[in-house]
């Protein structure tokens, strides 16, 4: 027979209210026999114990037993019997080393063997334990009797008469279930006030739809691939749904505090407080590029939205640098077959000396600029960047320079990070140089270490950046591209956030000033982002030391490293 759950509240609240509380008597009862009952089981063998090591510590039962033969008239029956009277033990049997009884509470059992295996007693060891027996149940102890000598001669078995704890306390239930009656009059009182205000509360709603309505909202906040955040009209925060909290970093315990108490300041921060508002507003969180927008609710509170644009951000960066790659390695393919078509004609012209000494040049000025990077930069990712960057700014008409100040040990505890805040900064200044027309523009490059600390800075010859916009530049959604005749970015603007991210996670900063001669120039100080070497420190030459090309002083290169 099935059983139907009421359906109106005033029931399933007297009903739960009901269960609840039986079952927790039920649990509090078992809870309560259970720790009693070992606790007075191991007070009973402590007491045996204590009677058994008593016994055994009489000189006088040693010597009898070693002296006397087993006998219900012996010295040895009536000293047992004796301290058992005294004690108001079940038994206490002596045993000889072949487990003969010498006493026992009934006086036909002396000279027979014990029912128990005595082995353990009479190699040294104390025994102690609840069993049933002869006698009944009884907490029973063994302990080694021994001579003068310290020889053992025997054993000493303890029992103490003992009923099981949890039949004693059967006798408490009448009083339990009195409590329990009171404590069930108190639930149903309660239930009653509890189901009306529940009933004004719900509307008359029977709690199967209530949970069917918060399951599907549920199962929609968490299920679907957008971040969402709730906040009350106060500001604080309500709800946060599962990718919120991966693409924010926040967990449950940011539930009634505002935005700025659980996220770093930043866009992102104002976006959720309402400090900016507007549609698909772009922000960076924790190195993520999201976006974020924000709808008012009619309580007076606000529910955000955050879409990942990460990979996005990185696909496109990814496909920019592949296409200046590509461009860099058409020109490298048609400066090598001229190179290859010259090289032939020498050789048909049967002047070898003269191929030998073409091949020589062109490879050891390929080479020479590597080397040139490798000896002041030893980290290989940011050594490998720098030549790639030079290939891509031969190809763009711009010099990439490495200043005479730089050098850079190989112990960077993240190449990662510097290979994104560098290559950002490349890839802006090369923008702005090659846009910006003018004789000889080049960008150049200064990477040094200041104890831990690494000091990047990129300057180029390009437009600059006016002193108004200096503090904007690195805000999320900025631009260093501008349109013609408009301040609107027509870029991404999400490189240098990423730039100012970073040197912030670091505890350092990244700022922008003007170079002199016209350009910028960005520098961005990362503190502990060298591991500490143990030896000389990595000291770099002089802050102002001139700049060297990749090459010879006042050789530009081109995208395969000859000259030009």
């Amino acid at each position: 027979m099935r059983i139907h759950w009421p359906r109106r509240i005033f029931a399933q609240v007297l009903t739960a209210q009901v269960t609840i509380t039986t079952g927790v008597m039920v649990l509090a009862t078992g809870l309560f026999l259970a720790p009693l009952g070992s606790e007075l089981d191991d007070q009973a063998m402590r007491r045996a114990l204590s009677i058994a090591q008593t016994t055994a510590a009489d000189p006088d039962l040693a010597r009898e037993l070693v002296a006397t033969r087993p006998d219900p008239r012996g010295p040895v029956q009536a000293d047992a019997e004796r301290i058992r009277t005294a004690t108001g033990a079940l038994y206490i049997v002596v045993m000889d080393t072949r487990g003969v009884r010498w006493s026992h509470t009934n006086a036909a059992e002396i000279g027979r063997h014990v029912s128990t295996d005595p082995s353990r007693p009479l190699a040294g060891r104390e025994v102690r334990g609840i069993d049933t027996g002869t006698l009944g149940r009884s907490a029973r102890a063994k302990v080694p009797l021994r001579d003068d000598d310290g020889r053992i001669v025997g054993a000493v078995s303890v029992g103490i008469a003992y009923d099981s704890v949890r039949g004693r306390l059967l006798g408490t239930i009448p009083g339990l279930l009195r409590y329990a009656g009171a404590a069930l009059a108190v639930g149903v009182l309660a239930a009653v006030v509890a189901s009306r205000r529940l009933r004004r509360r719900t509307h008359g709603v029977a709690f199967a739809d209530i949970s069917a309505l918060l399951d599907e909202r549920e199962a929609m906040l968490h299920g679907i691939r957008e971040g969402v955040v709730a906040c009350d009209r106060y500001g604080r925060i309500r709800l946060v749904n599962d990718e919120a909290g991966r693409l924010l970093g926040l967990d449950a315990s940011a539930a009634g505090r505002a935005p700025g108490e659980v996220l770093p300041p930043g866009r992102t921060t104002d976006v959720l407080s309402g400090r900016v508002t507007g549609a698909d507003l772009l922000a960076v969180s924790g190195g993520r590029v999201l976006i974020a927008n924000r709808v008012a609710t009619r309580d007076g509170g606000a529910v955000v939205t955050l879409r990942d644009r990460t990979e996005l951000e990185l696909l496109g960066r990814e496909l920019d640098s592949t296409q200046g790659l590509l461009d860099a390695l058409r020109a490298q393919d048609h400066e090598h077959a001229n190179q290859l078509h010259t090289l032939r004609g020498l050789l048909e012209l049967g002047r070898h000396e003269k191929a030998v000494e073409f091949v020589t040049e062109v490879a050891s000025a390929h080479r020479a600029s590597a080397e040139q990077i490798a000896e002041r930069v030893h980290e290989p990712l940011l050594a490998a960047l720098l030549v790639g960057k030079a290939a891509i700014a031969a190809e763009r008409g711009v010099s990439l320079r490495v200043s005479a100040a730089t050098l850079l040990p190989d112990a960077v505890v993240d190449p990662r990070d510097l290979v994104t805040v560098l290559g950002n900064l490349l890839d802006n200044a090369l923008d702005a140089t090659a846009e910006r027309r003018r004789a000889e523009p080049f960008v150049e490059v200064e990477l040094r270490a200041e104890g831990t600390t690494a000091v990047l800075r990129v300057s180029d010859t390009g437009p600059g950046v006016p002193p108004a916009l200096r503090g904007e530049i690195f805000t999320d959604g900025w631009s260093t591209k501008l349109a013609p005749a408009t301040t609107a970015p027509r870029g991404r603007g999400i490189g240098l956030a990423l730039v100012r991210r970073l040197a912030e996670r670091y505890g350092g900063m990244a700022r922008v000033t003007a170079r002199a001669g016209g350009g910028a120039v960005f520098t961005v100080v990362l503190p502990e982002a060298l591991a500490r070497e143990d030896g000389a420190p990595a000291a770099p030459d002089a802050p102002g030391a001139p700049s060297a090309p990749l090459t010879a002083p006042s050789t530009p290169l081109t995208a395969a490293g000859e000259p030009r």
